[in-house]
This record gives C-alpha cells, sequence and structure tokens, in this order.
C-alpha cells in the first residue's frame, strides 16, 4: 500500500485481545473532558508501529479521536513514555514543527490499565513504503523535501522558548545513548549479534567531539509522518516516544540509514536508481539539511552507524514484545528477525569506510 487514508472503517481495525480496555471506564473519564462527546461509538486500533498501541476513537457526535497508550506487561525501564510525548508535541504545537493537538494525558492506570493521552485525529496520508511506488518522480521529490523541511525545524527549535530546557540532559548524547542502548540490547535480545560488542566498542572510541543540543525525535523517518492528502507536505510528525534533548544528527543519521540499507533489509534504498527516481541521494538530502539549519556540511558514517546499532537494540525489543505477547503490531516476528542482518551492515560500512 503506497499510503494509509486515516478515513477508514473502524470497524475493519477491531482491537487485538491483548490490548483491549474497558471502554465503559475511558467513556466515563473522556464525557466532560472532551468538546464535541457525549460517549464513544466505536474503538479501531492501528497496527503500525512496534511500540505503543494507538487507537482510533469515535464518539457519538461523529468526531474522530486518537488514543495512545503503553503497552501491557512488563516494561523496560524509561520505555514507552507516553507522557513525554504527550509534554513534546503540546509545546512544539505553535512553532513551525507540524505536530497534532494534544487533549488529554491521563496517568492514572485504574481507566484502561496503562497511562494514555488523547490527540488530534487528522486525515491525511502515511507513507510506510520509502520507495514511494506509483508515485511521479517530481512528486517523490517534493515528499522527501517536505521531510526534510520539517526535521530542520525541529532542530531549529530552540527547547528553552517552548518550554522544553528540562526534556532531557544537554551534552554528551552519545556517549548516554549509547550506554542506554547496549543496555536495553542485553536486557532483550534474541539474537546472538556478534557485531553489538564490536559496534558499542567502536562507537564509544569514535563519538564526534561536536557536543550540541537541540529537541530530537529519535524515530524520526517517513512512516512517522503524516503527509495532507492534497499537497506533499507533512502536516504532522508522530511517534514521541524518544524525543528528548540531544544531537540533531543522530536524527539526521537515522534518517538516512536507508539510504545504505539494500533490498535483503526492509526499507532500503541502496542500489536503486534515485535520480530516476526523483528521490535525493544521501549527499543531496544532508546538503538540504544542514542549508536548513545553516551548518556546514558533514560526515554522515558515524551517524548512520549509530543509527543502525541503535535500531537493532530496538528491534530486539520489538520481538521480546512480540514473543512476550504484548507488542503493539502483529508484525513483531517479521521486524525482529532483521536484527542480525542490519548489525552486520552496520560494521560492514565501518569497514568500508576504512574506520575499524
Amino acid at each position: 500500500m503506497v499510503s494509509f487514508n486515516y478515513r477508514f472503517n473502524i470497524e475493519d481495525y477491531p482491537v487485538k485481545p491483548v490490548h483491549e480496555f474497558d471502554i465503559n471506564k475511558l467513556d466515563d473519564y473522556l464525557n466532560g473532558k472532551l468538546d464535541s462527546f457525549s460517549q464513544i461509538r466505536a474503538v479501531g486500533q492501528f497496527n503500525a508501529g512496534q511500540s505503543n498501541p494507538t487507537f482510533i476513537i469515535q464518539s457519538k457526535e461523529g468526531k474522530r479521536y486518537v488514543l495512545r497508550k503503553k503497552p501491557p506487561g512488563d516494561l523496560l525501564p524509561s520505555a514507552h513514555a507516553v507522557d513525554r510525548e504527550y509534554r513534546v508535541q503540546k509545546a512544539l504545537y505553535d512553532t513551525d514543527v507540524p505536530v497534532a493537538k494534544m487533549y488529554i494525558l491521563c496517568e492514572d492506570d485504574t481507566i484502561i490499565g496503562t497511562s494514555f493521552y488523547v490527540m488530534e485525529y487528522l486525515e491525511g496520508r502515511v507513507f510506510e513504503d520509502i520507495t514511494l511506488p506509483g508515485m511521479l518522480p517530481e512528486e517523490r521529490s517534493a515528499i522527501y523535501d517536505s521531510m526534510n523541511s520539517a526535521l530542520a525545524a525541529l532542530h531549529n527549535v530552540n527547547p528553552e522558548e517552548v518550554g522544553l530546557d528540562t526534556f532531557g540532559r544537554p551534552g554528551s548524547y552519545f556517549t548516554r545513548q549509547l550506554k542506554r542502548w547496549s543496555k536495553q540490547w542485553e536486557l532483550s535480545k534474541q539474537h546472538d549479534i556478534p557485531e553489538m560488542p564490536i559496534l558499542i566498542e567502536w562507537l564509544s572510541e569514535n563519538i564526534p567531539s561536536s557536543d550540541e543540543t537541540t529537541i530530537v525525535h529519535g524515530d524520526y523517518r517517513l512512516g512517522n509522518l503524516i503527509y495532507s492528502a492534497r499537497e506533499p507536505k507533512v502536516i504532522a510528525v508522530l511517534d514521541w516516544e524518544l524525543s528528548t534533548l540531544g544531537h540533531p544528527l543522530a536524527d539526521l543519521g537515522y534518517n538516512l540509514m536507508h539510504h545504505e540499507q539494500g533490498p535483503e533489509i526492509e526499507m532500503g534504498l541502496k542500489g536503486l536508481d534515485l535520480e530516476s527516481l526523483g528521490i535525493p541521494d544521501k549527499e543531496q538530502f544532508m546538503k538540504k539539511y544542514c542549508e536548513r539549519v545553516s551548518r556546514e556540511q558533514i560526515d554522515t558514517i558515524f551517524y548512520i552507524v549509530f543509527s543502525l546499532f541503535r535500531n537493532v537494540a530496538i528491534l530486539e525489543g520489538v520481538l521480546a514484545r512480540g514473543r512476550a505477547g504484548n507488542a503493539s503490531s502483529s508484525l513483531a516476528e517479521k521486524k525482529g528477525a532483521m536484527a542480525p542482518s542490519i548489525a552486520t551492515l552496520a560494521w560492514q560500512l565501518v569497514k568500508e569506510n576504512n574506520l575499524d
């Protein structure tokens, strides 16, 4: 599917048994807290995403809302922080960063079993296939350019000016992230991946000297963006679970890692004729981003390798939750199976660039 139109039949997207909750309790809680809401008519669940379960709620009046909650079960420390997602999107709403409007944050586990928040429902398109099949080259170019523009807009926000100066610790981002994801991998690993200890050592010895701080998204990719149904423009950035104060080039590296992934790994662009497709290559995307944030051009290899390493740790967690029966998506096993190949690719990049 090229795109996902949010105008769909809720009944076709039933709530998974593991994520069911008491609709009556939610009904009572929301009544009086939302405009044009008196009762829930229907609830559906999005199958996309591997972390926090996301639902669509339709009121008796016909208005739709999106609810995002923590998954059930035992969770890794600091994971699934829906309160942080709510806080950062609420703070960014009046900036140039496109985000949905936040309505309610509920941290009372007795309502639906876990913390959750309710936000604006936006109709638009979500592109899961980064090759954008069926589109004209100029359409692909515009879609990627809007993705680039929204990322730059995020990194141009002054955290202090939007009340996010305490959203994370400034400085030493890669050192702290390397420690965090090394620990997460050890806690949730499902595969024996010999490249991981080597990558951890290499990354720790090659952290860039530049130590700048912006708001970072943490999972900035095409599939986490809603585009207008009428034009190739981002209208909302989704899935802010990993957002914090950090190094902006971590987001750029994560966005560019698909350029290094081949067809053997899902969402890979390597080997494709990007020029004929209208998709910017790695250097073009980097240069446009740097222009928008007023910085010198950079070597992206460290940031891409770091992103691949972190993605392995994330996918191992996805697989662990899937095998425990509480993953938010039914695709957990398929997603998790990619982890060893991604680790191999990360180390190959180090060797190919004579960095080992």
